[in-house]
């Protein structure tokens, strides 16, 4: 199950006012529940029979260790195995720093996965404070790149 999917669930439980999902798939595990008040649905995963994981609306998780995020900051997490590239193209300014206002549809970073450039974005209105991944490194599917303190 990739992002696509579970973003489809998620709009599919909005638009038929469904509070609760939950898939399993050999060793692949998703539950999705709304927040009361209307809010988003929120991914939990589980894989490999570890532990669920709870993150905002629109991200994704996996079994890999996180890092601590202070109260109010969210992380922005990648959402597939790749290289990691903070702009799009070694002499270009990087998309975000430190600092950097974001909204939902901002872009911060670029994954490349078998030779495709993916651009990432923020899916949320906030402001950078942290810096997690290093410029042509690799990335996990889950691993927190970014620390964001939501506006």
């Amino acid at each position: 199950m990739d992002l696509k999917d579970i973003k489809a669930i998620i709009d599919l439980m909005k638009k038929n006012s469904i509070s609760e999902f939950e898939m399993e798939k050999q060793e692949f595990k998703i539950r999705l529940k709304r927040q009361t008040g209307g809010g988003a649905a929120i991914p939990q995963i589980e894989e490999g029979g570890s532990g669920p994981l709870y993150l905002p609306a629109g991200q994704t998780a996996s079994a890999l260790p996180s890092h601590q995020a202070l109260p109010g900051e969210m992380e922005i997490k990648s959402p597939m195995i790749g290289t990691f590239y903070r702009s799009p193209s070694p002499e270009a300014a990087n998309y975000i720093d430190v600092g950097s206002e974001v909204n939902a549809d901002t872009v911060v970073c670029i994954i490349e996965a078998m030779k495709v450039m993916n651009e990432i974005k923020a899916e949320t209105r906030g402001v950078i404070t942290q810096v997690l991944v290093e410029n042509a490194k690799p990335v996990e599917f889950g691993q927190p790149m970014f620390k964001i303190r939501p506006i």
